[in-house]
């Protein structure tokens, strides 16, 4: 199939909230709903993390059997997609120019990891120039703050974006744990900042750029991705 529609997908490999922090890393779900959206359509889908090896996944999008969303069980008992967690290549080394979108789960994990990441502002700001697709849902957009679009300006600036608003944050306990706060930073960016109400489904398309807002849009974002893709 071709490189126009082959997505690769981001993860976090920040397991801890703050340094020794309690155990986090990437919201199981904003992984599964979106890889099955993609592989259903026929999509391949490439996964890989900031610094590779294993996945951290949030103890608390993950439920005893039989009890988490239907992705994520599909997921559990899919053995080659619970291989490529288990050892994901690094980020660095990546291009671009292999895939048609670049997609960012959410997990506050991704707080501390994406933002600060040179290998992904490299890529993304490469993805971006090059016209590919870029995507990222609830937290996932934390990997947007350190971007430059071809001009030097933020890539977010005067674009319509989503992001886990600092409302949610405070519900999810977590705002003076974070190191800074998502919805504050994108608008201080210049981003169009765009929410729904706490915790309810909202993704929304500025072109070439998708985003979501929690957990809970996460179809609605891969949607978007492979209406973007032309899929």
């Amino acid at each position: 199939m071709s490189n126009a529609v082959r997505v690769l997908m981001i993860l976090t490999s920040h397991a801890s909230l703050g340094d020794g922090g309690a155990s986090t890393g990437v919201w199981f779900e904003e992984l599964t709903t979106p890889y099955y959206a993609f592989v259903d359509a026929g999509v391949p889908v490439d996964i890989a993390s900031i610094a590779g090896g294993r996945v951290p996944i949030d103890p608390h999008s993950l439920k005893p059997a039989g009890q988490n969303p239907p992705s994520v069980e599909r997921f559990i008992h899919d053995a080659r997609a619970m291989a490529q967690i288990e050892q994901t290549p690094a980020l660095a080394g990546l291009h671009a120019e292999a895939y048609g979108a670049v997609f960012m789960p959410g997990g506050h994990g991704t707080m501390w990891d994406l933002p600060t990441s040179p290998a992904l502002r490299s890529l993304l700001a490469e993805a971006w120039q090059a016209g590919k697709v870029v995507a990222a849902v609830c937290h996932g957009p934390a990997g947007l703050v350190s971007v430059q679009d071809p001009t030097g300006q933020p890539l977010v600036a005067g674009r319509r974006v989503s992001a886990f608003s600092n409302t949610e944050e405070v519900a999810a306990g977590l705002a003076e744990v974070v190191p800074f706060a998502l919805e504050t930073r994108l608008k201080a960016l210049g981003a169009r900042y765009e929410s729904g109400p706490d915790f309810e489904p909202f993704a929304l398309r500025d072109g070439q750029l998708v985003t979501g807002q929690n957990p809970a849009s996460s179809a609605a974002v891969a949607r978007l991705t492979l209406e973007a893709l032309g899929v």
